[in-house]
């Protein structure tokens, strides 16, 4: 079988792992600052690597998969929808600013990791979490933060090779894009320069808790501090000791990749720009740390349908629990697995998600008869399972535009709904065997299709329209009631309404006959049906829309 863009990295990932440390854990990270909700471009930067870690597991290596929450990153913005008096924590570690109100979460952080974590269970994501903030706070780093203080003078060289400004004409990144593809750590945060020198440890401020802090003098020997902050405080604290701060992330990020092992860690377009933080951080954790960077693929943009790009800054952007609303977990996870990290596309939460289901079950249609590619069979498999579990999936999958089409007609009737879609399955023998496609569909309907594109089905005959209706158009209509009981199966009901206007023109029901007059003539006709049924010129499919309404309440409509 080729090998997919998966594999590939596997099979480098296993070599650089056996190169640097053989037979030890291959290490793969990812980082994402819980800043506000992790949205669906975040997605990708743990995607990337669980996919990879998947394959290595796949192949018998033992593998871990690290997510670092940067939960002690600064507090940097009020998100849209939040109320501004939060503006008074700016600058404080996300974990120790109050969640918003009525969480049931202790601090911000929580907040904003808790349903991320659920989604990534929910797609069979396998991780182990590292809090940055229990890091920092424990000491974990303490002999990293005071060599890097040792060897600040060589990092400030080695940081002010990179430190250009933009050529003319170079592209640059608005706020917006920055914050959407931003991965692991805080991409706009200060390097440590400051009038005071070069310092890449940065303290929270003891009695105002915010970072708006500046070294003023530091001593190797007793690794003394001294700090002063916006907020009037001034103090000198011991280095060796002192658990309340971080290192800059230009230099937090190589830290922790010498301190983890990690092999292989994406990182978003900002990240891997000339002079970003992936760069340098090549340097500086060989020059520094004594260790290695990782295999870095650069990730591209992931956007919604109907949407430029996504910014968390702006609210409202999509997360993944709002993905796995419409969607099942393997889908989802297929979108991400066919495509290479530098590749962008789109999810879709407009009428796009109908034509994307039915991609996929054309593919789930191939793989069960033998006939898909070796590289969509790869993307198939790392979709619907992993080296631990196989994720569970709908036992009777009817079409995703069905369920939504007969969701959208009976507004959630079970009953109703079971009778339509018998229709199309006769053997179903309840709703469960449809679920949770059935579930997505039918909340993709009441929460993202718009009120007015919503099918409401008349009460009474448009008595207006139809008296304006020349004999033709009758004619079409009392074809059509006539036949109704003779043809009232899914399969009868497409052969009619198709059929109709083939007999108007002489033509037999069954004949092939698609002459450019005959289309015309039916798309004509459809739109009458649908004008007198639901009032508008489209809508569900036909079929559907007419076993959904009934035969009585059809023929009252039409008239007849």
């Amino acid at each position: 079988m080729d090998a997919d863009w998966v594999a590939r990295f596997a099979d480098e990932v296993i070599a650089e792992a056996e190169r640097r440390a053989p037979g030890k854990p291959i290490v793969c990270a990812s980082g994402l600052s819980p800043s506000g909700p992790i949205h669906l471009g975040n997605l990708r930067e743990v995607m990337t690597p669980h996919l990879v870690a998947d394959e290595i597991r796949r192949r018998g290596h033992e593998c871990v998969h690290i997510l670092s929450w940067d939960d002690f990153d600064r507090f940097r913005k009020v998100p849209a929808g939040v109320d501004p008096s939060w503006n008074e924590h700016i600058g404080k570690p996300l974990t120790s600013v109050p969640a918003p109100a009525g969480s049931p979460y202790p601090n911000w952080a929580e907040h904003f990791k808790a349903p991320m974590a659920a989604a990534l269970a929910e797609l069979g994501v396998e991780f182990r979490g590292i809090s940055q903030t229990e890091m920092y706070a424990s000491g974990a780093y303490r002999e990293q933060v005071l060599l890097a203080m040792r060897e600040r003078r060589k990092i400030d060289a080695i940081l002010d090779q990179y430190r250009t400004k933009a050529k003319p004409g170079a592209k640059t990144v608005d706020d917006d894009e920055a914050a959407a593809l931003e991965g692991s750590g805080a991409a706009g945060e200060d390097d440590g320069s400051g009038v005071g020198g070069y310092y890449p440890y940065k303290p929270y401020c003891s009695v105002c808790d915010r970072d708006l802090t500046t070294v003023t003098s530091y001593d190797d020997e007793t690794t003394a501090l001294a700090y002063t902050c916006a907020c009037g405080h001034a103090e000198t604290v011991i280095l060796a000791e002192h658990t309340h701060g971080k290192l800059v992330w230009k230099v937090d990020w190589p830290m922790r990749w010498s301190f983890e092992g990690v092999v292989f860690e994406p990182s978003g377009v900002d990240h891997s720009s000339p002079g970003s933080s992936f760069v340098v951080g090549g340097q500086i954790v060989r020059e520094i740390f004594g260790g290695a960077q990782p295999i870095g693929p650069m990730y591209a943009f992931v956007g919604i349908s109907g949407m430029a790009k996504m910014s968390s800054s702006k609210g409202g952007v999509p997360t993944p629990a709002d993905a796995l609303s419409i969607m099942e977990p393997a889908l989802l996870r297929w979108l991400y697995a066919r495509r290479r990290p530098n590749q962008s596309f789109k999810v879709s939460f407009d009428q796009e998600i109908q034509r994307m289901y039915d991609e996929w079950d054309t593919l789930s249609k191939k793989i069960a008869d033998g006939s898909a590619l070796p590289a969509d069979q790869a993307a198939y498999r790392r979709a619907t399972s992993t080296a631990s579990v196989t994720l569970s999936e709908t036992p009777r999958r009817l079409p995703y535009r069905t369920l939504a089409s007969v969701a959208d007609i009976t507004t959630g009737d079970e009953e109703q709904t079971l009778r339509i879609l018998r229709e199309f399955d006769h053997e179903i023998s309840g709703l469960d065997e449809l679920r949770p496609r059935l579930d997505r569909a039918q909340y993709w309907v009441t929460t993202y299709v718009p009120a007015e594109e919503r099918t409401q089905v008349r009460e009474e005959p448009d008595t207006e329209l139809l008296d304006t209706l020349g004999n033709a158009e009758r004619e079409s209509l009392r074809l059509l009631s006539d036949n109704l009981d003779a043809h009232w199966s899914l399969d009868g009901l497409t052969t009619l309404v198709y059929g109709v206007p083939k007999i108007q023109a002489g033509l037999d029901l069954s004949a092939k006959a698609a002459t450019p007059e005959l289309k015309a003539a039916q798309r004509t006709f459809f739109a009458l049906l649908y004008r007198l049924l639901v009032s508008r010129e489209t809508g569900p499919r036909l079929p559907t829309l007419l076993l959904a309404v009934g035969r009585d309440r059809v023929r009252k409509l039409l008239g007849t």
